[in-house]
């Protein structure tokens, strides 16, 4: 018997830089309740049953809640005609691509920056390299710089910024450490620093997207 099979991923449009280069898998189609109730438009076994894994940062699974708030998320900024730009570090481009898989309302999102390597911040967000070199990446300046660097080189309205540690690093590294910052055109620039308990990547990438998502309610509201 022929093996089950899934049908293709779909791709954000995040502009992909650092250590990996292909586009950013979505979720299959439907939401987190349509896809448990089969309504997704398409019925096939459980992941683990056909034998396939799927990338450890989309292992942990998305609640209806969160669903939810993406998609009322996305709403409302098109409602008001924001366009809403991302710039990732350790999330990898995943931010993006939850705000590029609702239905009908995708068009709020302007365009993502995966920028996972120093250089990259620096080319493609004018990150400066005296920050990246003192305090280092994983900072509130630089995250402050990475939403605003956003901005400026966007036609985005609002911008979130993610650095961090998502897994083990180096021996001064803290796991779970994460960074965010949230800049608006006109106006001030927010940061928020959270320390997970979780230190695999994927827990640490779930409670980030999170915290991002809150974020950006904030400016919503």
């Amino acid at each position: 018997m022929q093996a089950a099979r899934l049908p293709p991923p779909r791709f954000s449009s995040a502009t992909a830089a650092g250590h990996d280069k292909k586009p950013v898998p979505t979720r299959p189609g439907g939401s987190a309740s349509e896809r448990k109730r089969g309504k997704a438009g398409f019925a096939s076994p459980p992941i683990a049953e056909q034998g396939l894994r799927l990338p450890e940062t989309l292992a942990p699974a998305l609640t209806d809640a969160l669903d939810a708030k993406i998609e009322q998320l996305l709403k409302e900024a098109s409602r008001r005609e924001l366009k809403l730009v991302t710039a990732e570090s350790c999330t990898g481009g995943l931010l993006a691509s939850l705000l590029t898989d609702v239905t009908g309302c995708s068009h709020a999102f302007e365009r993502g920056f995966v920028t996972y390597t120093e250089a990259a911040k620096h080319e493609m967000l004018g990150v400066p390299e005296t920050l990246l070199d003192d305090p280092g990446p994983v900072s509130e300046v630089v995250a402050r710089a990475m939403a605003e660097g956003a901005l400026a080189h966007s036609e985005g309205d609002i911008a979130l910024s993610i650095t961090g540690f998502a897994g083990p690093g180096g021996p001064d590294d803290t796991p779970g450490l994460v960074h965010f910052a949230s800049a608006v055109r006109g106006g001030p620039t927010f940061h928020r620093r959270r320390r997970f308990e979780e230190t695999d990547r994927a827990g640490v990438r779930l409670r980030a997207i999170e915290t991002a998502l809150a974020m950006l309610e904030e400016r919503l509201a």
